[in-house]
């Protein structure tokens, strides 16, 4: 059985997403922790040495999940970069073990965090009050993970427009706010819902 999972993501508004979403996903017998980065060329640098690090001591019931976004890169370029380091640390990852015991697994949100508040809207108009429901009936917002032309952009757009974050987007807020909402049943995000199975794969 898991007891453990360690995240480690490049940016702390993932950090506080995760924080307020976790305590409601997993079991009460569950720990975790969240290790941000400075941004995704950091947490790349950077994951090759941490996760050597993991491998010398990594207990049997603890299990690592690397998250970061895709943003402009080709998703499977980037998985394959993920897991090339892995391998290289001496993990075994959900991929490479092929239904055996893994050590680590890679999810990559599709575009950006933002992608997954938009497979949820519900969970924004529970933070946000003013925001319109009917967004998601807009077409460029039906599949949240294909979004053009930058997910926070529009994210932020669309809450300006009902009159939030008027300096500009504060994503650590509205991770937190918006994480404290999200519901796995209601989402439409094939990124966030791979997160989720990793979840209840690991401590179902």
């Amino acid at each position: 059985m898991v007891c453990r999972l360690e995240f480690l993501v490049e940016e702390p508004s993932m950090e506080a997403f995760l924080r307020a979403l976790l305590p409601r996903l997993l079991p009460q017998d569950r720990t975790f922790e969240v290790h941000p980065f400075q941004g995704k060329a950091d947490l790349l640098a950077r994951l090759e040495q941490r996760l050597r690090g993991y491998a010398a001591w990594l207990p049997d019931d603890w299990r690592l999940v690397v998250v970061v976004d895709r943003d402009d890169d080709d998703c499977h370029e980037l998985k394959r970069r993920l897991e090339d380091i892995a391998k290289r640390a001496g993990l075994s990852t959900r991929t490479s073990a092929a239904g055996a015991q893994w050590q680590l697994v890679n999810r990559i949100a599709i575009e950006e965090l933002e992608a997954w508040y938009f497979g949820n809207w519900d969970a924004v108009c529970a933070a946000y009050p003013r925001v319109s429901r009917y967004v998601p009936q807009r077409q460029k917002y039906r599949a949240p993970d294909a979004i053009r032309g930058g997910t926070w952009e529009a994210f932020e757009n669309i809450m300006q427009k009902h009159g939030y974050f008027r300096g500009g987007l504060a994503k650590i807020e509205a991770a937190r706010m918006i994480g404290a909402h999200i519901d796995p049943a209601r989402s439409s995000s094939p990124s966030f819902l791979a997160l989720y199975q990793v979840l209840t794969e690991a401590c179902g």
